[in-house]
């Protein structure tokens, strides 16, 4: 059974998430930064869906666990589109986004046959773990998508200080999900792990939340300062 904690979770991710893409639509941003208002509004839709399938079937039956491991999956893959896609905001006079597109589909495709190779002797649940591999292993390549966006964007010697809180988010949380999944795998019985992915998705909705609201599009940061390149 899911705690109030869990709930409270659910409810302040949820309500970040509407914020954002109320902001978005309400401010004009909704079509400049349109992958990843996409995203987030998958994310709220998958709140709700989960939600139902919770409170139908139970947290410990199948329905869910599928519901759980192939939404996570098909988001992680909308959330791969929403780094690129930075990379667009980051290159914006430049043809590179081009190329960034074409190595998506390339990581994509290269993250899902390494998944399944991975769990390919595990068939009696092999859906399940899937879903669960391939998220995994997307995660550990949009950390290292983002951390080369962040360093591409500390060269800058002024960068859009809305792009650079972005980035750190999406650091944050893909680096804190790789970590989570590895520790994980060595640790399997520690009960606490169980509780970061739901941290992590709570943070992202209300950092990008503060972000849009609080940051203009058009506010400059010295970055370059903060990397230590003169």
């Amino acid at each position: 059974m899911l705690g109030s904690f869990d709930y409270a979770l659910w409810l302040t991710s949820f309500l970040a998430e509407v914020f954002v893409v109320v902001w978005a639509l309400r401010r004009g941003d909704f079509f400049r930064y349109l992958t990843l208002n996409i995203y987030v509004f998958g994310l709220a839709a998958d709140t709700v869906i989960r939600y139902v399938v919770y409170k139908t079937y139970g947290v410990s039956s199948t329905q869910y666990a599928y519901c759980y491991y192939y939404t996570d999956a098909l988001l992680t893959v909308v959330m791969f589109g929403a780094i690129i896609s930075l990379y667009s905001h980051a290159f914006r006079e430049s043809k590179v986004p081009g190329y960034l597109r074409i190595l998506a589909f390339v990581s994509l495709a290269a993250t899902a046959a390494y998944s399944l190779l991975v769990i390919q002797q595990k068939r009696e649940l092999l859906a399940t773990y899937f879903a669960a591999e391939f998220s995994a292993n997307l995660y550990f390549v949009g950390m290292v998508l983002t951390y080369v966006l962040w360093t591409i964007v500390l060269r800058r010697r002024h960068a859009r200080t809305r792009l650079v809180l972005i980035v750190t988010a999406f650091g944050i949380f893909f680096a804190g999900h790789t970590v989570t999944y590895g520790l994980h795998s060595f640790f399997p019985s520690v009960e606490a792990w169980r509780y970061i992915p739901p941290l992590l998705g709570t943070w992202l909705p209300l950092s990008l939340a503060y972000t849009f609201a609080r940051v203009s599009d058009q506010d400059r940061m010295p970055v370059t300062a903060l990397a230590g390149v003169s």
